[in-house]
């Protein structure tokens, strides 16, 4: 995958280009400067055994990946295949994260929050 300059900058310069990607509950795959990888590692760790299966899938499924020169990033073919990224992927920002979805994947995740009512978190939000 190619990181777009847009966040390709902010990663190079706050991670110094060093990436986690790892499975996301969505069926997209959560890609971390490595800094903040180490947060939200330590949260999960932190879990209790009850959600032991949900460790073993953010940690185990956890690939530490580098920018190379030419603004790529190799994504495994096991993680490839979890998020069903075949050919167009989307790369999305988070906050303190990315989300990479397979582009067919995204729009109809997005076309079902679309159908649901807002929720009421949202009611009083001003946009």
């Amino acid at each position: 995958m190619t990181v777009p300059a847009r966040h390709r900058e902010l990663l190079t310069s706050l991670a110094g280009g060093q990436l986690t990607i790892t499975k996301h509950p969505e069926g997209c795959l959560m890609v971390f400067p490595r800094p903040v990888w180490e947060g939200f590692r330590a949260k999960v760790e932190a879990m209790p055994l009850s959600a032991s299966g949900w460790k073993r899938i953010f940690l185990g499924s956890a690939m530490d990946v580098e920018i190379d020169s030419g603004s790529r990033v190799l994504v495994s073919p096991e993680l490839r295949s979890a998020a069903g990224l075949d050919h167009d992927v989307l790369l999305i920002g988070m906050g303190n994260h990315l989300e990479l979805w397979d582009a067919a994947r995204y729009a109809a995740a997005e076309a079902k929050v679309l159908e649901q009512p807002m929720p009421d978190v949202l009611q009083d939000f001003s946009f």
